[in-house]
């Protein structure tokens, strides 16, 4: 695992992905009631566009400072008796993860869901060196039992899985019950139990590192990340370098947009802060190391992209999104997908990995009205593409062509009203004939469902409307209706 999750082409993972109906049907049943809670959730709250305003202005203040609140939330860390290391690619995460390792022996490594320990590609590292590693996560559970199955969702990393599936995937572990979700959590827990009970190294993500007081804020609806922190005598945190806040106070309110916009709850079931085991406390870690992730992150810092840096992982985002809907988190072949995936995976990865994502968006802007802190997904969308474009030149010679062509009709006043005389004649040949509501509704005789070139993509999925008769363009409408207003 990494952050490119397959060597199939965009197109390729899009073609297949397409044409699954299983997996669209339960991403669409997630969205649609996703979509019901998360709007509930957030109407109790009040003024939500005020608490949007004030997560934007934590994240951006936070990241105008943050090489100050890194040193303070290492400083506190240390003075708790924990220890800080930073890495700037994931080589050197996965270098200091070893290196722990080996030094405590460790033989079992029980993790918690974390993106980063994803990206940075430590469960491959982990078999590799035959370790027993075991991922707590139910979710991830399920996906590890598949033979590893890559992540789909960053909130819910199964979502393109229904019960049946899990259920037989539980039948090759001995379970002999029915589908029912109860009785296979029940289940997996049985068996997750053991293992939180036998591991050396417990493992977990951060949702947020609390600069002043050196813990770290988990947020979680299983509670396994706190039998991962509360049992191992050694836990180890990654944390992306930018997810970190001031104080408790801005944790809060962070944690108050997270839980809202992730799963539609006023406060997910477990919300932890926790660091080093105190010497009055029962457990937790007695050893307890942060390493701090780059990774990318820091080419986003003071240019344009560097607003993707405010993202808190919500995945509200993808619950919203069309494209989402129709091609899964697998078809955009990232542990990052939709439209958060779609503008952080160039940044982290480059663009010769996944310059084609930015690509993967109908620009309604649907994302960016969702996201609790303000982040223009489909503007940094744009911005993907100008650079793709202007700076990499990495525009195919036909598109150019038909950027120039449309230039050329657009910007000549009697090429544009020759092409409008035009159109509807030339249209015959790629137009098909039959009864639609778009068809009823502008009277276009017929739409078009194999254009070529370019303009393929487009009908290759929905039917467009052929151009008009010159009598039907708005401009002859206009004349009409002004000369019938003026009695002529």
């Amino acid at each position: 695992m990494g952050l490119k999750t397959s060597t199939l082409s965009f197109e390729e993972r899009c073609a297949k992905n397409i044409n699954d109906q299983q997996m669209q049907a339960a991403i669409k049943k997630a969205q649609d009631s996703q979509w019901i809670k998360r709007e509930g959730a957030r109407a109790e709250i009040g003024d939500w566009e005020k608490w949007r305003e004030l997560g934007q202005e934590i994240r951006q203040h936070t990241l105008n400072h943050l090489p100050d609140y890194l040193e303070m939330f290492a400083q506190n860390v240390e003075k708790n008796g924990g220890k800080v290391l930073f890495a700037q690619t994931e080589e050197e995460a996965r270098a200091y993860v070893k290196e722990i390792t080996l030094a405590k022996n460790a033989k079992k490594i029980v993790k918690a869901k974390s993106m980063v320990t994803t990206e940075v590609g430590l469960d491959p590292m982990f078999l590799d060196m035959g370790l027993e590693v075991i991922e707590s996560d139910l979710a991830e559970f399920i996906l590890q039992m598949d033979n590893w199955d890559e992540p789909s969702h960053i909130v819910f990393p199964n979502i393109h899985k229904d019960r049946n599936q899990i259920q037989r995937i539980f039948n090759k572990l001995g379970y002999e019950g029915s589908n029912e979700p109860e009785e296979m959590a029940k289940f997996a827990r049985k068996v997750l139990r053991e293992h939180f009970l036998t591991a050396d190294i417990g493992i977990t993500g951060c949702n947020f590192a609390i600069a002043n007081n050196g813990m770290i804020n988990l947020v979680t609806n299983e509670g396994n990340a706190d039998l991962v922190i509360a049992i191992p005598k050694t836990q180890i945190v990654l944390m992306g370098m930018e997810r970190i806040v001031p104080s408790m106070q801005e944790a809060e309110v962070l944690d108050t947009l997270l839980c809202r916009s992730a799963v539609g709850q006023k406060l997910t079931s477990y919300v932890t802060f926790t660091g080093r085991k105190a010497k009055d406390e029962a457990d937790g870690p007695e050893d307890f190391y942060v390493i701090v992730v780059d990774n990318g992150r820091s080419n986003a810092l003071g240019t344009k992209f560097q607003e993707m840096l405010q993202c808190i992982r919500c995945g509200a985002c993808l619950n919203v999104c069309p494209v989402y809907r129709h091609i899964g988190g697998h078809g955009y072949g990232s542990i990052y997908p939709g439209p958060m995936g779609a503008v952080l995976s160039p940044i982290l990865g480059g663009y010769e990995e996944f310059g084609e994502l930015p690509y993967a968006s109908s620009l309604c802007g649907a994302c960016s009205e969702t996201c609790p802190v303000k982040i223009p997904l489909h503007k940094l969308l744009i911005e993907h593409r100008t650079v793709m474009a202007d700076e990499l030149k990495r525009t195919s010679k036909l598109e150019k062509l038909g950027m120039e062509v449309t230039a050329a009709v657009t910007g000549s006043a009697p090429v544009f009203k020759f092409v409008e005389h035009v159109d509807h004649l030339g249209s015959a040949i790629v137009t098909k004939k039959g009864e639609t509501s778009v068809e009823n509704l502008y009277n276009h005789d017929g739409y078009i469902n194999k254009a070529p070139a370019i303009a393929k993509n487009w009908t290759d999925y929905r039917d467009l409307p052929r151009p008009p008769k010159e009598k039907d363009t708005f401009r002859e409408w206009f004349k009409y209706h002004q000369a019938q207003k003026e009695g002529k």
